[in-house]
């Protein structure tokens, strides 16, 4: 094979795979032998579902957690781990992702997928936007990085959907190990996100406004409903009456509405929670609110509708590298500044709520931001039980998942102090009853020289000609750097980096083909800029790296500017 073809594959993620490089992705099995029993002994036991258990026992057999508490039987054919300094929770859940779901290539439009915006729709019969016929669980692929360093972050569930759209398909919760992706669905469908995403205007079609969005979604439901009362009618007495029009869209939602699927509608800031209250009762569905970060002005008109609420960690603030002399509104201020209270005041008005990691690309900044909203005034164990038991209340498998009871299935972390507390490492992770070591990522070894914080745009050349991409990083004290890096193939997340000295190095997984590759870029930072090469597989590029200016930035955003 040309090595210039091979060298296509490293940008993968700013234009399509050429062809499959690697072979598929390793099952994620677990370490040491596959044992059937184990026996976690003398470790606090944290099971939400009820008070914390001192010097307990819990006993694990064939994926299940068949016991818990004080003085407990040990099975001889179990491997006893031993607890003592040792924390054990509940394993968590991330309540809103695409994680376990490898990034698409963009839709063509036509039958089968989403019209692609600028065509819009043709008319009554087309359904823009929309697949729900598309589901996580049948998506669902090992292959994607991000299931190992969720799990190794103490995740050891995720609701996932797919992206895409304003039905974009049918969310499943999964849990982040197996030796074939079916392993993963523990449930589908639980949810059926929607999205107000519009055409965005100028000739792109129907819908090209929220209003239009609204209207659109309103009439789906409309004839959906209509479609399964047809149907019903047609199966009756299919001689005497015809035969209802067949709509592949309207199938998708009444079947996974007959399943009890929640509809999750977006909703942010006080406005938006209204409105999405109101919207539930007009469509008459079983309906959830994700979002939520203005939660404190709204809670107890939530309360009253008893409207469970999926919370964005990410919470606002502003960009690094904004303009300076662009001065934030007062009532922006105030948003950045209030956001994480909203969990506290959602649990005094008695909403159910859940955390999920919204733009978040590192579990750790999922716990750091849980964390906040401890200090802006929620309970330690109400943020706990948002992570477990509350989402999987919320989805419908609290009768399988999201405490540390008998019966239920071994999804476990397990800690050397406080959940929430920066310096608390995880020691291991139980999924399905199987055992994860988690490995220390590795550490810069001499303090850095500077610090890489912010945007970054990466320029390179391929064989297709001068590309570029943006990363953000976020860098420790210690140099420890995460982030993720954005091209036009979407956006990867660094699984590990760090910048030692003048030295860096941070490595990214791209899908090729439907197979992960690894990619590293390492090099030199002279305090302004970043000069290296990109490897995968032994093939290398050289590329550079300088942080956009406000001219470069106006310059990209005019029409015929750098892209």
């Amino acid at each position: 094979m040309p090595s210039s073809l091979i060298l296509r594959c490293v940008s993968a993620f700013c234009f399509a795979p050429l062809i499959a490089l690697f072979c598929a992705a390793p099952p994620l099995l677990a370490q040491g032998g596959e044992p059937q029993y184990f026996a976690i002994h003398g470790a606090k036991v944290v099971p939400v579902s009820g008070p914390p258990l001192e010097s307990a026992t819990i006993i694990i057999s064939r994926g299940l957690i068949t016991a818990v508490g004080k003085d407990i039987a040990i099975p001889p054919e179990a491997w006893v781990i031993e607890g003592k300094g040792l924390i054990v929770y509940p394993g968590l859940v991330d309540s809103f992702t695409d994680v376990g779901i490898p990034a698409a290539a963009p839709p063509a439009g036509g039958e089968g997928g989403p019209r692609r915006p600028q065509e819009g729709a043709r008319g009554p019969e087309d359904r823009p936007y929309s697949t729900p016929w598309r589901s996580a669980a049948d998506e669902v692929s090992l292959s994607d990085k991000r299931i190992e360093t969720w799990r190794s972050g103490g995740f050891t569930t995720v609701v996932s959907a797919p992206k895409g759209g304003i039905f974009p398909g049918q969310a499943a919760v999964l849990d982040l190990a197996g030796e074939r992706a079916g392993d993963l669905v523990v449930k589908s469908p639980v949810a059926i996100p929607v999205t107000f995403e519009t055409s965005g205007g100028f000739g792109g079609g129907f819908p090209s406004s929220i209003m239009g969005v609204l209207a659109y979604i309103h009439q789906v439901w409309l004839d959906t409903e209509w479609s399964v009362k047809a149907q019903a009618t047609y199966e009756k007495n299919p001689k005497s009456v015809a035969r209802p029009r067949y709509d592949r869209t309207e199938a998708a939602l009444a079947d996974a509405l007959e399943d009890h699927a929640l509809v999750m509608i977006p909703a942010n800031n006080s406005i938006q929670l209204r409105r999405a209250l109101e919207l539930v009762d007009r469509w008459h569905v079983n309906g959830a609110l994700y979002g939520g970060q203005m939660g404190y002005e709204v809670a107890p008109e939530i309360a009253v509708k008893k409207i469970p609420v999926l919370l964005n960690l990410k919470w606002p603030e502003a960009e690094k590298d904004a303009d300076p002399e662009d001065r934030p509104s007062l009532r922006t201020l105030q948003f950045r500044d209030r956001a994480p209270s909203s969990p506290a005041a959602l649990a005094k008005a008695g909403v159910k709520f859940a955390f999920y990691s919204g733009g978040i690309t590192a579990p750790k900044d999922a716990l750091k931001a849980a964390k906040k909203s401890i200090d802006a005034g929620l309970a330690p164990d109400a943020a706990l039980r948002a992570l477990t038991l509350s989402p999987a209340e919320i989805f419908g498998v609290a009768d399988r998942l999201g405490s540390i009871e008998s019966g239920k299935i071994a999804n476990l972390v397990v800690t050397d102090g406080d959940l929430f507390e920066e310096k608390t490492k995880i020691k291991m992770v139980f999924v399905d009853g199987r055992k994860f070591e988690v490995r220390e990522p590795e550490k810069p070894k001499d303090p850095p020289k500077g610090d890489l914080s912010g945007k970054w745009k990466l320029a390179y050349t391929t064989p297709d000609g001068p590309e570029e991409s943006t990363a953000e990083f976020v860098m420790e004290k210690d140099g420890t750097i995460s982030g993720s890096v954005t091209g036009k193939r979407g956006t990867a997340s660094i699984i590990s980096g760090y910048l030692s000295a003048d030295k860096f190095s941070f490595t990214i997984n791209i899908p090729i083909e439907g197979s992960p590759a690894d990619v590293v870029f390492a090099g030199t930072f002279d305090g302004t800029s970043l000069k290296g090469n990109i490897s995968v597989q032994g093939i290398s590029l050289e590329f550079t790296g300088v942080k956009p200016t406000s001219s470069t930035t106006t310059a990209a955003a005019m029409p015929g500017g750098a892209q």
